[in-house]
């Protein structure tokens, strides 16, 4: 038998990112190459990058460099390479440049500088693989994407020109990658796009097939579907349409769909808004959240913000921290504006001098500390079902259903407890900081 190509990988970026990762690994193995974790021992490395901002881009550009240099042979992929100069001024040496989700694009550069073994059996690859694929997370969670690209032109934003206008997947199609992860062991599935709500309208919500019933390519209908499940399911990137109403009916209770949405909100300024070309309603948004945490008390709601835009006054930067404090959200992150390569918004007037950029960020961070610090409080002596992460000597580090992975907190529990990531175990909260709680479990 041919020896077996070893291919280097490099995952960047933001979960959408990773997907595509996992695609173009699971095809890689299916087709008998070998995956290397070291630069010096592949035959060649692939980068998928991220070019959101340009800190990432620095990042991008610097584990490129980093690869060429301990190996030499590296394809590059993701979203800087959209703009394959962005990467061929600074580094001519790569072998090859594809934008985004290129899966196709990415094994034929992969075929043609390092080829697979002629004597490769494909059944066989792919027999030996799960039927829901590789996956970079634990085993316990994964991400599943269900469009690609993004109908909305953002000020601040070149994710459209990186990714393309909004393309959904078929609903029976999502449904059967879900019910595959589940059943090799995934306990919470983590719904991701670039605009989950919006998912459908490129193809006018046209119906497909789910175990031979027509149902409606919606988020309200998969949300509805995914509820059934036997495990986790949490919506990431929830623009706060109108039908996002919809959506909390078929969360909490016995539901597997967790009290649980991700909004990136961006200002709560109205002026802002119109400059980032976001929707620029915010008193309807206060309303929609008011009447979402009634219906259903235990929501948890976390959103992202931009601090400093460019034209932002003391006086909208004031109705930002008004904005937070009536909103009460749970989980909140925040950065300061900065110019990216092809937005928008680098032509508008009045930038904010990034001295006070930091001084406001800070500012904000510090009411929003106080009030996750207090709704942490809040939840002391309360009893909830966590989900195992990692498990330690003397105590395991678990999630609730408040905490996506790597960006919420943490359930801290004490003891040294026979448990494995992926259990599910009832704990009653002891105590809280301002990001993790503390408990103890439920004997």
């Amino acid at each position: 038998m041919n020896k077996s190509p070893k291919i280097g990988f490099v995952s960047l970026g933001c979960p959408k990112n990773l997907v595509d990762s996992e695609r173009i690994l699971t095809q890689l193995r299916i087709e008998g190459y070998q995956l290397s974790p070291q630069y010096d021992d592949a035959d060649l490395v692939v980068v998928n990058t991220c070019g959101f901002i340009d800190s990432a881009v620095e990042e991008s550009l610097d584990v490129i460099g980093e690869a060429l240099q301990e190996n030499g042979r590296v394809i590059v992929t993701g979203c800087l390479g959209a703009k394959q100069e962005n990467i061929t001024d600074v580094h001519p040496s790569v072998l090859a440049v594809t934008g985004p989700h290129a899966y196709e694009e990415v094994m034929s550069l992969v075929h043609e500088h390092s080829p697979a073994p002629s004597d490769a059996d494909l059944s066989l690859g792919k027999s030996l693989l799960p039927a829901s694929g590789l996956k970079l997370t634990p085993k316990h969670y994964a991400y599943l994407k269900i469009s690609e690209g993004c109908n909305h032109s953002c000020s601040f934003c070149i994710i459209p020109d990186m990714r393309g206008k909004l393309v959904s997947r078929p609903i029976g199609e999502v449904m059967n990658e879900a019910e595959n992860l589940v059943e090799t062991g995934v306990r919470e599935l983590l719904i991701v796009s670039q605009d989950t709500s919006a998912y459908g309208v490129d193809i006018k919500y046209r119906p497909d097939f789910i175990n031979g019933r027509p149902v409606a390519t919606r988020i309200q209908t998969l949300a509805k579907e995914l509820s059934q499940l036997p495990a986790w399911v949490r919506l990431h990137y929830v623009y706060p349409y109108p039908h996002v109403d919809d959506l909390i009916e078929h969360m909490g209770g016995d539901s597997a769909l967790l009290p649980y949405l991700d909004m990136p909100l961006q200002h709560g300024s109205e002026k802002i808004l119109r400059l980032m070309k976001r929707p620029a309603a915010t008193e309807k948004v206060l309303d929609r959240i008011h009447r979402w945490r009634q219906q259903l008390p235990e929501l948890t709601l976390r959103s992202t913000f931009i601090v400093g835009f460019p034209g932002e006054t003391d006086q909208d930067f004031d109705e930002l921290l008004a904005f937070i404090k009536e909103a009460q959200l749970d989980r909140v992150g925040a950065f300061a504006y900065s110019n990216v390569e092809g937005a928008q918004s680098n032509a508008l007037p009045d930038h904010v001098p990034e001295a006070l950029k930091q001084e406001r960020l800070k500012a904000f961070m510090e009411i929003q500390s106080e009030i996750s610090a207090e709704k942490l409080q809040n939840k002391i002596n309360q009893k909830m079902i966590v989900l195992v992460d990692e498990v330690h000597e003397d105590h395991f580090v678990a999630r609730s259903s408040a905490d996506a992975p790597e960006i919420d907190g943490n359930v801290l529990v004490s003891g040294g407890w026979d448990v494995d990531p992926g259990d599910f175990i009832e704990v009653v909260v002891t105590g809280a900081d301002q990001h993790d709680l503390f408990a103890e479990v439920v004997e």
